[in-house]
């Protein structure tokens, strides 16, 4: 199984926060303060260095965390190509305001001795993802290896299950907060799955976020071969006499292939994007309704 086409196609704010979490953890990497962006109890509530919650968010304490970490990252851009930039941008600062809180509260009432410090990274992002990974995203195969069963994705909750148990208490307490704000999202509290920024801090963004090749459409390639389609400059040429345009257009592979990794039928995948004229987004959410009639 994978996250649909290659790259960061249709997924500019997954590129951002990827980007930002390598960046980070390389420079503090470098500096030799990795392990000392974990905030603690004392931190908040008897030092009150609250800009530890923020910055914790965006770096990994070691590198074993900063790749099953972005790779988790990197896959789950699957959502923010179904729901769009714009919906994903929203369950990012949900997800990780509700599972910073859901820490406070719990490092407040446990006071565990032995738990100096959070572990540092996007903990509450990525495993608030695991819930609709779980409840939406259909196993496409099947397989089995020595009588015991797999499929296609078990390789995500073991990297899961990597990332969950790589600082034991200081990461199992905020994976354990993502999963819950993940569920809190899904519950719709707060009307929070309808709500959207608005729409020119979406077009900042979006950018501030540089076009990778997979976001620039190919250029129709030209064919001289009888029967044809005409170019458009031949079609200006010809003046009186058009071509006939054909009534519909074969979606693009790359988005038929997104649709698909989602865990719908090709031929549904293509019906719909021909429906929602090549609109991914359109596209899923006529599937959606389809499914749920």
């Amino acid at each position: 199984m994978n996250g649909g086409p290659s790259g960061f196609t249709n997924a500019p704010v997954t590129r951002i926060l990827v980007i930002a979490c390598v960046l980070f953890t390389i420079i503090f990497g470098i500096q030799g303060r990795s392990n000392k962006l974990g905030w603690s109890y004392e931190d908040i509530f008897k030092k009150f260095q609250i800009w530890k919650l923020i910055l914790s968010i965006f770096a990994f304490a070691s590198t074993p965390e900063l790749i099953f970490g972005t790779y988790l990252l990197y896959y789950f851009r699957i959502f923010e190509r179904q729901i769009g930039s714009n919906k994903y941008s929203v369950f990012i600062l949900f997800s990780t305001i509700v599972s910073l809180l859901l820490e406070v509260i719990a490092m407040k009432i446990v006071k565990d001795s032995s738990l100096k410090a959070l572990t540092s990274g996007p903990y509450g992002l990525i495993f608030a993802s695991f819930v609709p990974f779980y409840l939406d995203i259909p196993v496409s195969t099947r397989y089995r290896v020595f009588s015991l069963h797999f499929s296609d994705k078990t390789f995500i909750y073991v990297a899961g299950l990597q990332l969950l148990f790589s600082s034991w208490k200081r990461s199992l307490l905020p994976g354990i907060c993502g999963i819950l704000a993940g569920s809190l999202y899904r519950l719709n509290i707060l009307r929070i799955r309808s709500m959207k920024f608005p729409e020119f801090i979406a077009s900042f963004f979006s950018r501030l976020s540089w076009p990778s090749s997979g976001n620039i459409p190919p250029a129709a390639p030209a064919r001289n071969t009888v029967g044809s389609m005409p170019s458009y400059a031949g079609r200006q040429v010809e003046g009186n006499n058009p071509a006939p345009v054909r009534s519909t257009v074969d979606p693009p592979e790359d988005s038929i292939s997104t649709l698909v990794s989602m865990g719908f039928d090709r031929n549904s995948a293509r019906q719909a994007l021909i429906r929602a004229r090549n609109d991914v987004n359109a596209a899923t959410n006529i599937l959606l309704e389809s499914q749920a009639r």
